[in-house]
């Protein structure tokens, strides 16, 4: 595991800690789906970057 990796992993859950905070206090659905997306993608590309793929 990287650093890389590890530091997009720690960022996209730190972000969806942000979506449920968000959903709580009844924030613009814009602004969440536009969370969620950069969630999903600091998600995917940390996994993607783990050397367990070689």
């Amino acid at each position: 595991m990287t650093g890389l990796s590890t530091i997009l992993i720690v960022v996209g859950l730190f972000l969806v800690g942000g979506i449920i905070s968000f959903v709580k206090q009844k924030m613009p659905t814009s602004l969440i789906v536009l969370l969620s997306i950069s969630a999903g993608l600091c998600l995917v590309a940390g996994v993607l970057r783990l050397e367990v793929w070689n």
